[in-house]
């Protein structure tokens, strides 16, 4: 990055909730920000408990991205005019705020990608078409995301390496140890979720990396519903590559984030070919990039990855560790008040939890709740949320799945809780 893009990265964007929510959590201020709050569904306050599945944005974020169009948009890289130049210094800045976020060593580890789903794909697509053989083992966890299951089913079919899938327990908790029994000899890349968005269970990520790097097995780790909840490290996690969803955490939709160790990266081939990707093209040869561009194949997601940049600058400002402990005070009310309500049952109760609540009723299917629910302002996710083996796990079909965001309160809890009696008369 150049010295104008550092200096963007360094300045934070003024926040309004900022000065108010650092040290002490104001949900209030916090719900200022996001516009989308503010209205009736059905001419009830919207109760908005669908973060998991995608966040609201902040003003912020939304000015961020409308500057970008009004002021400076050009295509990057590529240009030697003015708006070229700004458009490629902001777009790089929010590389560097990605890497500070999850305290990678270098910008070149942070690839742009079109969503976390994109990102898995390459690591499965690129490094397992090269470094995997039939015979060779993924190890995998029952609670994975379909995005993190279907990239090595693909690869599987075109290269004929097999599947290990480590168990769950009845509260939905993993044992770190079932995941490492299944690391052997045959193993050529361990992929986990960090936070399982079915069940909001947090999975020991850096013991499970440490005995896979003994082994000499690299990991990838699903990040998606961790970004939003917890602080990620990903040099104490020791991850080889960690992907997230900049949708979850409070930014736009159209980019996600691949982050890899250098020397992975460097190792492995173009994902996608195309412009920007390469140094020299004839009809004999071309001559690839080094990471991250050598990945980032076209014109990349530009403004979008300027939201992304605001949308870490705005967690940032309010404070992940204020982020996580509001979290924490949420579940915990959110858990304790579904526990009250006769007939219904909560589907993961796992030990260390991150602020996702899935339930089942004995009066109801999942997505009966989740329309009356919606009647009265309140936005739940109502389905196998792209994790049918966790389903079949517990031998559902489907939940009602409320999660938690910043901007989340107590009285929204309430407001769930008096809606569900409510699904309970109709159908009891």
């Amino acid at each position: 990055m150049n010295d104008a893009g550092n200096a963007l990265a360094d300045k934070q964007t003024p926040l309004s909730a900022g000065d108010n929510v650092r040290g002490a959590f104001d949900v209030e201020a916090v719900r200022a920000d996001f516009p989308v709050l503010h209205q009736e569904v059905y001419g009830k306050p919207l109760a908005y408990l669908d973060s998991a599945a995608s966040s609201q944005k902040p003003r912020q974020v939304i000015r961020a991205m409308d500057e970008a169009y009004e002021t400076y948009y050009s295509n990057v890289h590529r240009g030697l005019h003015y708006l070229s130049q700004t458009c490629t210094d902001h777009f790089e800045a929010a590389r560097e705020k990605v890497r500070r976020f999850l305290n990678a060593e270098k910008a070149e580890e942070i690839v742009f990608t079109r969503g976390a789903t994109e990102a898995i794909n390459l690591v499965a697509a690129s490094y397992g078409r090269k470094f995997l053989k039939a015979g060779d083992e993924i190890v995998l966890t029952t609670m994975e995301h379909h995005a993190n299951i279907v990239p090595w089913q693909l690869l599987r079919e075109q290269t004929g390496v097999e599947l290990k899938v480590a168990p769950i327990d009845d509260n939905g908790d993993i044992r770190a140890e079932d995941v490492i029994d299944l690391i052997g000899p045959k193993t050529g890349m361990v992929a986990i979720t960090h936070i399982s968005n079915a069940l909001g269970t947090v999975v020991p990520v850096k013991q499970i990396v440490a005995a896979a790097h003994e082994a000499g097995v690299p990991v990838l780790v699903d990040g998606c519903q961790a970004a939003p909840h917890i602080p990620v490290d990903v040099r104490d996690l020791g991850a080889d590559f960690y992907a997230f969803a900049p949708h979850k955490l409070y930014g736009p939709t159209g980019v996600g984030v691949l982050y890899g160790r250098y020397d992975r990266l460097e190792s492995m081939p173009p994902y996608q070919g195309g412009g920007e990707m390469i140094s020299r093209v004839t009809f004999e040869k071309s001559n690839f990039k080094k990471p991250p561009h050598r990945f980032e194949a076209g014109t990349p997601s530009i403004v979008e990855a300027i939201g992304l940049g605001a949308a870490i600058d705005y967690v940032e400002t309010v404070g992940r560790e204020a982020i996580a402990a509001h979290d924490a005070r949420l579940l915990a009310y959110a858990t304790r008040r579904l526990s009250e309500i006769e007939g219904l049952h909560i589907v993961g109760q796992a030990t260390d939890k991150a602020a996702i609540v899935s339930f089942v009723t004995d009066w109801a299917h999942a997505h009966d709740v989740g329309t009356i629910l919606d009647r009265a302002g309140v936005a739940v996710r109502a389905g196998h949320h792209c994790a049918q083996p966790t389903m079949d796990r517990f031998g559902l079909s489907s939940t009602a799945r409320a999660s938690f965001g910043i901007y989340n309160t107590e009285a929204e809890v309430d407001q769930l809780v008096d809606a569900l009696h409510m699904v309970r008369e109709i159908f009891g």
